[in-house]
């Protein structure tokens, strides 16, 4: 890039937000990750829940100043927040301001999920011969359920083995019940991959949830910097922006 280009429109980095100091600085850390990935973009913060700034007036501000932006949600459903929230911050901005999807289900998660496991297990997955149950928050959108179906589907085939979900709200089966219900199946032990971004209350639950090992939660892998400029970058240049 040639210096003083102007590198397009302004990465909205939305999270959900939460009041885990810990996780607060999760993310920012892949907002950090994301701006050292691509110099000169412009990468700000927005949350649609618990944080501040508030995501409607992040928008409303750059637009009123001129700005394009695209909005990244840093979740891994298209649930209630990218479908109504995210939805609802952009309906008035002329088209200067729009949205690309969910980072998930993707396979690029799926290889950093196996990451994550693979960290905490000390070896391969292939190596492993427990269960595995995806740990997910859970939501009563339909679209949110069927994206975490995806996911489960995804991590099946990638470690070749059958994949069970659990949720930390909202749905059924609990992590709780779907570690137990591997566990009564004959798994002589039971791995926990949490579906989770950041650290927060919903990582805390899964250490009471009765698994030999719990992951951590995705964080600042590299694969999901790459994955939140591809979204970017395909949400910029289908819309023109």
């Amino acid at each position: 890039m040639t210096p003083g280009t102007n590198p397009g429109p302004v990465l909205v980095a939305c999270s959900h937000g939460t009041r885990s100091l810990e996780g607060r600085a999760v993310v920012e850390g892949l907002r950090e990750a994301v701006r050292v990935a691509r110099p000169g973009l412009r990468v700000v913060a927005a949350h649609v829940d618990v944080q501040e700034p508030e995501l409607g007036a992040v928008v409303a501000e750059l637009v009123a100043d001129g700005e394009r932006c695209t909005v990244v949600p840093l979740l891994l459903s298209s649930g209630y927040h990218v479908r109504v929230d995210i939805a609802e911050a952009l309906r008035d901005t002329g088209g200067r301001a729009v949205a690309a999807p969910a980072l998930g289900p993707d396979e690029v998660i799926t290889e950093a999920l196996v990451d994550r496991l693979e960290e905490a297990l000390g070896t391969s997955v292939e190596e492993f011969e427990g269960a595995i149950v995806l740990a997910a928050a859970g939501s009563s959108d339909a679209r949110a359920v069927a994206d975490v179906e995806a996911a489960v589907a995804s991590l099946s085939v990638r470690t070749g083995r059958r994949v069970t979900a659990g949720f930390l709200s909202a749905q059924e089966p609990s992590v709780a019940a779907a570690v137990a219900a591997a566990r009564a199946a004959g798994a002589p032990s039971v791995a926990v991959a949490g579906y989770l971004l950041a650290p927060g209350v919903f990582s805390v639950r899964l250490g009471g949830a009765g698994a030999e090992v719990v992951a951590e939660p995705l964080g600042v892998h590299p694969a999901l910097v790459e994955l939140v400029l591809a979204r970017y970058d395909e949400a910029t240049t289908l819309t023109g922006s």
